[in-house]
This record gives C-alpha cells, sequence and structure tokens, in this order.
C-alpha cells in the first residue's frame, strides 16, 4: 500500500512505514512519556491556563475534570472527514470537558457538563481496543488536551495488548507546546481547530485571550513533528496535519487572517477543512452577532481564497 502527499506526485514520495509512530518507539518510551505527563497534574500544568488543580488528589481544574477521564461516547463515527473516515468510520472517543470556554460550543453538554463515566487506564485501553476490534481505521481522540496523560497511561496498556491504529489527536487549538512534545512519535494526525486570531473576540467567547498566540505556536509544533499530510492508495489519512475552521458570523477578515497564515507560515502541506456549519448553540443567542448562522456566500468565498493561496481542502 503507498502513501501519497495531498497533491503530489508519486515521483515525489518518500518511503514511509504504515506502523503507527508509537510503535516505533523504544521498549517503555511510552510509559515514560506517560509518566513526565503526569507530572503535570498536581499541580496541574498541563493546558495554557495552568490552574494548578491538585488533579492527582480528585481536586477539579478549570476544565472540570479531576483525576480520571471521563468518557461521554466512544462508535464509529462517520461525520468526520472523508480521510478519516474511509469505509469502517473513524473510531471516535469524546472525552467530556474542556480547556475552553466557548459559549458557542456544539458539543456544550460533553464540553461543559460533565457528562459520561469515569474510566480507570485498564478501562479506558479497553476502550481503545474496542475501536481496534470494531474496524475503524483510527483511534480519533475528541477534545484530549486536559487528560493527555491518562490517554498516554492507556495507550501503554493497550499497546501491550495488541493495539496498533493510528493515533488522531482532535483538539481545539489551545494546546501547549510543551505537552505537544510529550507527544512527539505517538500522534500520527493531529486535527487542531483554529477558531480565531483576534484577542478581543477569544476574550469574549472563547474567555482565552492568548488564543491566538497558543493555536499558532500548536499548529507550528504539529506540523513540525508529523510534516506533510499523507493518505494511502485508498484515501486514508496516515500522517499530518489537518486543519478545521469554522467560519463565524461576521468574521470574515479574522478567517482570511488565519488563512494566510496555514498557507504562508505552517513548513509543512496541510489539509483544511473551511466549514459553513455553525449554528447558534449553547450560549450564543444572548449576543447578537453570534445569534445567526454564517452566510454561505461567505464560507463560498473563504474556499475559493484558501484554494488561490495553495492549501489543501477537504472536498
Amino acid at each position: 500500500m503507498s502513501l501519497q502527499p495531498e497533491s503530489s506526485k508519486p515521483e515525489s514520495l518518500k518511503p514511509l512505514s504504515l506502523k503507527p509512530m508509537y510503535l516505533n518507539l523504544p521498549a517503555g518510551e511510552l510509559r515514560r512519556r506517560a509518566t513526565a505527563a503526569a507530572k503535570l497534574l498536581d499541580p496541574c500544568r498541563l493546558c495554557p491556563r495552568r490552574c494548578e488543580a491538585s488533579r492527582l488528589q480528585g481536586e477539579i481544574g478549570l476544565c472540570a475534570i479531576g483525576d480520571l477521564p471521563i468518557i461521554a461516547s466512544c462508535s464509529p463515527h462517520f461525520g468526520e472527514e472523508p480521510p478519516l473516515v474511509g469505509f469502517h468510520g473513524s473510531g471516535t472517543v469524546f472525552f467530556t470537558g474542556c480547556n475552553l470556554g466557548c459559549i458557542f460550543c456544539q458539543n456544550y453538554d460533553i464540553s461543559h457538563q460533565r457528562v459520561g463515566q469515569p474510566l480507570t487506564a485498564d478501562q479506558l485501553a479497553a476502550v481503545f481496543l474496542k475501536i481496534q476490534t470494531i474496524g475503524c481505521h483510527n483511534l480519533n481522540l475528541v477534545t484530549p488536551t486536559h487528560v493527555v496523560p491518562q490517554i498516554l497511561e492507556a495507550l501503554a496498556v493497550a499497546v501491550d495488548c495488541g493495539f496498533s491504529l493510528p493515533l488522531v489527536y482532535n483538539s481545539s487549538g489551545y494546546d501547549p507546546v510543551e505537552v505537544l512534545q510529550l507527544l512527539n512519535g505517538i500522534v500520527d494526525i493531529y486535527m487542531p481547530d483554529v477558531k480565531s486570531f483576534a484577542e478581543d473576540f477569544c476574550r469574549m467567547y472563547l474567555h482565552a485571550p492568548d488564543y491566538p498566540e497558543v493555536a499558532q505556536k500548536a499548529v507550528l509544533e504539529m506540523a513540525s513533528q508529523v510534516g506533510d499530510f499523507l493518505k494511502d492508495d485508498q484515501g486514508i489519512a496516515r500522517r499530518g496535519v489537518l486543519v478545521r475552521h469554522l467560519a463565524m458570523p461576521e468574521r470574515e477578515s479574522d478567517s482570511l487572517e488565519i488563512l494566510r497564515f496555514l498557507s504562508g507560515e505552517i513548513p509543512a502541506r496541510l489539509l483544511v477543512n473551511v466549514m459553513g456549519q455553525y449554528r447558534p448553540c449553547y450560549r450564543a443567542g444572548e449576543y447578537d452577532e453570534l445569534d445567526h448562522r454564517t452566510s454561505m456566500d461567505v464560507v463560498r468565498r473563504l474556499q475559493a481564497y484558501a484554494r488561490q493561496r495553495g492549501l489543501d481542502l477537504v472536498c
């Protein structure tokens, strides 16, 4: 099975193992990374907020999660981007809680209301193995930033039991470089949101004025780790960065700035999804500028601009 970079000719290919990156690590390295990540839990410094909650003692952080991860759902997902879904679905595991506070969140019941079941490392590993048994193309970790140590601990257990799916890190983009570096050589596909580069917008609606700076550094780090976006000869994603950008109402200039950054500053070929699915959710109805859908004319203009800038878009 050959691997093909997005929009590249076959003759430019470089050999790349189909084996997930974490299977190439030295013996014991996964557990070492898990131990190093756990040190960031007490006091908690896993996300840019650095709330310093004693999460190993069960104290709840700003993400609303203590020592155990909480799983809202796990199943094959056929609504993700086609290179992830393939023929058998992307194996999504939705983690409850979030280190952002987006008032327009479309998954607010999961992100803000702590819906779900707490799991030990062995139980979470069993979930990973179930996803593999079902036949999904990948393990898609949704909102993982605040539970990276627990994920790594469970992954080490699962690998010892034969787990071997590619790993998708599906985050809000609010990821500190220090934590991403612990995932170097482990994550195959990074899938960050890039929400906004406007500090005032991020302060008011994400409760994170530093989001623009953090997200830019995060995408640069992700791309430096995994390189160009690659698919196999069946069109299934194997490696790289897939950036999602949800076009917000009345924010076209902000979106254009994001697309200029993605096309001009990232030293790898990305796959980009400019999405027009915004709808007012959670508390968005309290704010006039958020209380309506994004014009599809704006979305089409953004997609055309992205192509003009040389970005590869999700079809």
